[in-house]
């Protein structure tokens, strides 16, 4: 089985990459982003996250995703003006990619395996659904899309693996 950290993901840019590139090799939240959906805001606490745990070692990682209503249709050059001008998004983003389904990108595949905290696995539910992806590539934890970036057990979570 390949390890999650060495799955190749293009940035919004194009380039070829892993995710652990990505994460830099800290602890990250991948959470598929959309920019017109009604948990967009959510973006806010991402960034906030970023500032706050990123000197320490963590990454937020968006993957914008079209799967749901169409709410991501853009151009990657679109999204990532938007996400700057918005809502300065500084953390990494991968290039558009299904979440779901028979064309789920491999990341997304070995994700949904993770069950939240009721147990369950499977599918994204919807936009911004977060999966706590451990320095070591385990999913620690996954957190559903109505789940606040910022709520305690997010934060407790992310707190948990970074050094102290």
């Amino acid at each position: 089985m390949t390890d999650l950290l060495d799955l190749p993901v293009s940035t919004l840019q194009g380039e070829d990459t892993t995710l652990g590139a990505l994460t830099g090799g800290g602890p990250a939240l991948v959470v598929n982003v959309a920019s017109r959906c009604g948990l967009t805001p959510q973006y806010t606490q991402l960034e906030e996250l970023q500032r706050e745990y990123g000197p320490r070692g963590f990454t937020v990682v968006g993957v914008p995703c079209n799967q749901f209503a169409g709410q991501e249709p853009g151009t990657a050059e679109e999204i990532a003006g938007f996400c700057s001008a918005t809502y300065g998004v500084t953390f990494p983003m991968t290039g558009k990619v299904e979440v779901n389904g028979d064309g789920a990108h491999p990341v997304y595949q070995r994700l949904t395996e993770a069950p939240d905290a009721a147990g369950e696995s499977g599918p994204v539910q919807w936009n911004f659904e977060k999966f706590l992806v451990d320095a070591d590539g385990a999913v620690v934890a996954r957190f559903r899309p109505m789940t606040d970036p910022g709520a305690p057990e997010v934060r407790t979570a992310i707190e948990a693996l970074l050094p102290r």
